[in-house]
């Protein structure tokens, strides 16, 4: 069975500098694991391909397989550690706002995948891939019901960052109060709101994906400048509540039993005195192929 370089739409992470031997084969191994079982399953279906049959055709054992990736659906979905990763990284350096420091990573993630679609002898092939693969996951049950974990587990990780982000905001200050977290979950309803809407820009960048190549936008350049168009129309939402006031109502210890536009995160329209909400993101973040 011939297979794809799947590998390829990963976000890259640097390469070690003194990789040994057995590393390498590790990693090697982990990837044409995980290249064969997406070629099979796109091929006959997620549920009609067994792990097992996926062990044989790479020649080692179930165990083996179940080694390298804790569940089959991260043999096919298994971007979700280092999206984390990134996240929590990018969150943390406070010389970024945090949606610009979100804007970066998916940038990233769409210069890996146009470039991969750049290399293609044939790029109309390379869309029709990529299609079918947003169409798996979509019409398999465990695989969105993974999707799901994956976005909730990727909110409490903006979350804590952005906890921590707010709260050497108050040492910062020179606030004279306990250290450690704001009260409540990772920071409370406001760190949690900002959460989600930064995780919703991933699901933004997929559907326009989608969208743009069923137009037939095949061309890498075109591509990648009208989907980064659209998740920068959507940041710009975000820009203006998440970018300003995140910070500094974790730092400040905002009292959420307030009831003030900038306290519960509703924009003020000028003139009006009258608080409206912002517009809302879909928090629901979709993996695009890898």
């Amino acid at each position: 069975m011939t297979t794809v370089d799947w590998s390829a739409w990963r976000r890259q992470e640097p390469a070690p500098g003194a990789e040994g031997l057995r590393e390498r084969k590790k990693r090697l191994l982990r990837q044409r694991l995980s290249d064969t079982a997406t070629e099979m399953f796109l091929e006959r279906g997620f549920d009609a391909v067994r792990v097992s049959e996926i062990a044989r055709a790479c020649d080692v054992s179930e165990k083996t397989v179940f080694n390298h990736f804790p569940t089959k659906e991260s043999l096919i979905l298994d971007r979700g550690e280092a999206t984390s990763a990134a996240l929590r990284a990018g969150l943390a350096e406070t010389d970024r706002s945090p949606v610009e420091a979100t804007l970066e990573i998916l940038a990233e993630e769409l210069r890996t995948l146009t470039s991969w679609l750049a290399a293609q002898d044939d790029p109309r092939d390379a869309a029709a891939r990529i299609g079918r693969f947003g169409a798996l996951t979509r019409s398999t049950p465990s695989l969105r019901a993974y999707h799901l974990d994956m976005t909730e587990r990727l909110v409490a990780v903006a979350a804590e960052a952005l906890a921590r982000r707010g709260e050497g905001a108050r040492t910062e200050d020179g606030d004279d109060r306990p250290s450690g977290p704001p009260p409540g979950p990772a920071g409370g309803p406001e760190v949690q709101i900002a959460a989600i809407a930064l995780v919703g820009l991933w699901s933004v960048q997929y559907r326009s994906l989608a969208r743009r190549l069923a137009e037939g936008t095949c061309a890498p350049d075109r591509l990648h400048e009208a989907v980064t168009a659209d998740v920068r129309r959507a940041a710009a939402l975000l820009a203006g509540g998440i970018d300003t006031d995140i910070d500094t109502s974790v730092a400040c210890g905002t009292d959420t039993g307030t009831t003030s536009g900038s306290e519960t995160g509703l924009a003020t329209p000028a003139g009006t005195g009258r608080t409206s909400p912002r517009t809302p993101v879909h928090p629901t973040v979709q993996n695009m192929p890898r």
